[in-house]
């Protein structure tokens, strides 16, 4: 995610690597620098020159402390701006009406449909909805095929009517079905083109005129740059959205989508995609998303997916085992388990400060932890539960039957008892102790 744009910006600051202050050539030649990698991250040029102007401007007028470095003043200016133009502040999506009646558009291709069970499913995990997935789209032969398979995939209940070709008929049966059946979201996925023309945008108008929706998202493919962004304003013109859904964050996007739509349309953005998987979405936090543009992290978002994914009971259990030295293999298995459920690897490393640009150019698979499970599945429950148990002959077999070596056998296991050694230190408040082994071991289990 914007890994050429974070690399272009840092290449800019590096021109004030070793300065002593901040001046007019030095600051011109970063921001010669930043304006040369936004306008290559698909931003237009207006926008591109009057945020660098904006950040010169700050710049020139702050006085740089003597325990802060010109880039690090820099940096943290660049954060705020970035911040700023793509929205300053996350805004929700709004829930009123009863019941809440949401009217998804955008082009063909762009992900309307599958965004449509993502939001289904996140309102129902996040925020314990009842929602209902319609099927407006009356011309995409798969499309209320699709949206059932979604449906069945969420666990949500879904609204089709073959035999209509009426999609104001079909939005306004589907509110009528909703509010007899005990439905207070209804999510209308509606009809798309390959590009913007007058029929599409007057039947949209019609859906939204006829059931009057409390929320209008627009979908747009994050990968089409520029273009983007002057699709949303042609929607905007014609409907008047509320928010804009960028999806394929997760691809070969450059970004420029990201930065400029909210200040061409004004008008927030308040999901993206991050993944094909259906709980590949996130509410969008323009300040979260500065910081990871900058390779600052966003340790904030990484905490929220795992408190999703947190079970308080499992984690007492675990807890009085790793007490009792009775933390197992199969323990192991679960929490494994939960971190693959907060979504790619590689997305998940680039939350954590420094990391974005310590797996740069590295291919993080997210069956990465296939290997370990297939190790620990071809144990036996005695074996998972005791690992002492573990002798020359039963490895080979483990071995075997993984295919994997023994080394690699030998490894996990290793790693396995550095690591409940580091989990009873901390739960003893062993922190201090904890990093010194970790010094005296050359760091975290590899693995691990």
């Amino acid at each position: 995610m914007f890994e050429n744009l974070s690399d272009k910006l840092e290449k800019a600051f590096r021109v004030l690597k070793g300065q002593g202050s901040i001046s007019e050539i030095n600051i011109a030649q970063t921001m010669k620098e930043i304006r040369k990698a936004l306008l290559s991250a698909d931003v237009d040029f207006k926008t591109a020159k009057s945020f660098t102007n904006t950040v010169k401007e700050k710049a020139l007028g702050k006085k740089v402390l003597t325990a802060v470095e010109p880039g690090q003043l820099l940096t943290k200016i660049m954060k705020d701006e970035l911040a700023t133009l793509m929205g300053s502040e996350y805004s929700d999506i709004s829930l009123e009406g009863s019941p809440t009646v949401v009217l998804i558009a955008g082009l063909q291709g762009s992900g309307k449909t599958t965004f449509s069970g993502k939001l289904a499913l996140h309102l129902k995990s996040k925020k314990n909805k009842r929602p209902l997935l319609v099927a407006c789209d009356v011309y995409r032969p798969a499309a209320i095929d699709q949206i059932g398979v979604l449906a069945d995939q969420v666990g949500v209940d879904v609204f089709q009517d073959r035999e209509n070709k009426n999609p104001v008929n079909i939005a306004k049966s589907a509110i009528k079905f909703a509010k007899t059946n005990g439905h207070n979201v209804v999510i209308i996925d509606t009809a798309g083109r390959l590009a913007v023309d007058e029929q599409m945008m007057d039947e949209i108008a019609a859906i939204k005129s006829a059931i009057n929706p409390n929320e209008i998202l627009f979908v747009v493919d994050s990968m089409t740059g520029q273009d983007a962004v002057n699709t949303a304003k042609s929607f905007n013109d014609k409907l008047n959205f509320d928010g804009v859904v960028l999806t394929k964050l997760d691809g070969d996007t450059r970004g420029g989508a990201a930065l400029t739509i909210r200040s061409v349309v004004e008008k927030p953005i308040k999901f993206i995609g991050t993944s094909e998987k259906m709980d590949g979405l996130d509410v969008f936090h323009p300040e979260r998303m500065a910081s990871r543009i900058l390779g600052m992290g966003d340790v904030i978002s990484l905490v929220e997916r795992a408190q999703h994914q947190f079970d308080e009971e499992e984690a007492r259990k675990v807890q009085k085992k790793i007490a009792k030295n009775q933390f197992g293999f199969d323990d192991f298995l679960k929490q494994i388990q939960q971190i693959k459920k907060m979504g790619n690897m590689k997305d998940l490393m680039g939350m954590i400060p420094g990391m974005g640009k310590a797996m740069k150019g590295v291919d993080v698979d997210d069956d990465a932890f296939k290997g370990i499970e297939a190790i620990i599945h071809s144990m036996t429950k005695q074996e998972r539960k005791n690992p002492k148990l573990l002798n020359g002959s039963r490895k080979r077999r483990i071995a075997d039957g993984s295919g994997t070596s023994v080394v690699e056998v030998n490894q996990l296991i290793k790693q396995f008892s550095q690591m409940g050694k580091m989990m009873k230190m901390m739960q003893g408040g062993g922190g201090k102790q904890m990093m010194q082994m970790m010094k005296g071991q050359g760091g975290m289990p590899g693995n691990l």
